[in-house]
């Protein structure tokens, strides 16, 4: 299968603080990048997410005393939350996309977090259900109807971006090869589990294609 003038390569969250040394690092994430600038060339459109939380952020473990992270606490609208370390600072070094993913043709890059009582994995929508980013409607009017997704983590962002873009109605497909995972008390299973359910497709192979 090769990217089409309709597809759009979107790239979640390769930021410093979940590579190695960063504050929420998720294993081997410095290997997504050289997949994904290998993608980056067979694609005529590229989009990147940017986690860009508030200090005092809803989704810290420091926001709540006697919590630690990667304990899940219920917020006041019963919604569960895991707490995660400190992480993708406004303005911090943690924050920014990674140097080495340069890809000077990405067309627009999408902050999201930045809202201090709502967390966010997808790119599509806060993790309450109902506040959108405006991304899918930003794609609709660009006429894209296929999103091949990329990133960190496969078992959060991506995982949720890829089931709201399938939600949204586009023909939605996750690149193994340029995701890593976190896998924390079965996150990954059950993220595969659910994409499958929702006809998310999986692009094995997509970079060994000619």
């Amino acid at each position: 299968m090769s990217p089409s003038a309709t597809s759009v390569l979107l790239v979640i969250d390769v930021q410093n603080d979940f590579l190695p040394g960063g504050a929420l690092a998720v294993p081997d994430g410095d290997g997504v990048i050289a997949p994904i600038l290998a993608l980056a060339e067979r694609f005529e459109h590229v989009i990147l997410t940017q986690d860009w939380h508030p200090a005092g952020h809803v989704s810290f473990a420091s926001s709540h005393p006697g919590q630690q992270p990667f304990d899940t606490i219920a917020l006041p609208d019963g919604r569960g939350q895991v707490l995660w370390p400190d992480h993708c600072v406004q303005g911090s070094h943690g924050a920014e996309i990674a140097r080495a993913l340069n890809i000077p043709k990405a067309e627009m890059i999408l902050r999201k977090g930045f809202r201090r009582a709502i967390d966010s994995y997808s790119a599509f929508a806060e993790a309450d259900g109902a506040t959108p980013t405006g991304l899918a409607s930003y794609l609709r009017e660009r006429g894209f109807t296929r999103v091949f997704l990329a990133g960190l983590a496969l078992d959060f962002c991506v995982s949720w971006s890829a089931l709201d873009a399938k939600r949204a109605g586009f023909e939605t497909f996750v690149i193994p090869e340029a995701t890593r995972s976190i896998d924390n008390g079965g996150s990954l299973e059950a993220a595969i589990i659910a994409m499958y359910k929702a006809g998310v497709h999986l692009a094995d192979g997509l970079l060994a294609q000619a």
